[in-house]
């Protein structure tokens, strides 16, 4: 075995080595980590959602009226449009309803998910 060996195998060790420490660094700050995440998404859903439904909500009522001045073809066009903004806020206003119960029994044993920001 050459010198060109020695060294490849001393850098393989040195970098498990490495590799190694850095996950049982990691490992134990991971499960806080993982539940600051899922609070952080849970407080970006009510946060963020109620203000999309409520525009999907005028945008549904801007189309619906829009519609209605315009042919026939256009106005069923509108109304499938509008409905499908209907559809798309309740949507959003379930997950807001649903987002905390569902994360909390998803993730109940690492804790609390708190949606009340930080």
């Amino acid at each position: 075995m050459g010198l060109a060996g020695m060294f490849m195998r001393f850098k393989l060790a040195a970098f498990a080595i490495l590799a190694s420490i850095a996950m049982l660094f990691s490992a134990t700050t991971m499960l806080y980590s993982l539940q600051n995440a899922i609070s952080q998404l849970c407080v970006s859903l009510k946060s963020m959602l109620p203000v999309v439904a409520m525009m999907m909500l005028v945008l549904a009522g801007v189309i619906y009226a829009s519609g209605q001045i315009l042919g026939a073809e256009t106005r069923a066009r509108a109304n499938v449009w509008a409905t499908a903004c209907l559809t798309g806020a309740l949507i959003a206003i379930l997950i807001v309803v649903v987002a905390q119960p569902v994360l909390q029994m998803i993730y109940s044993d690492q804790g609390t998910v708190s949606c009340d920001g930080f």
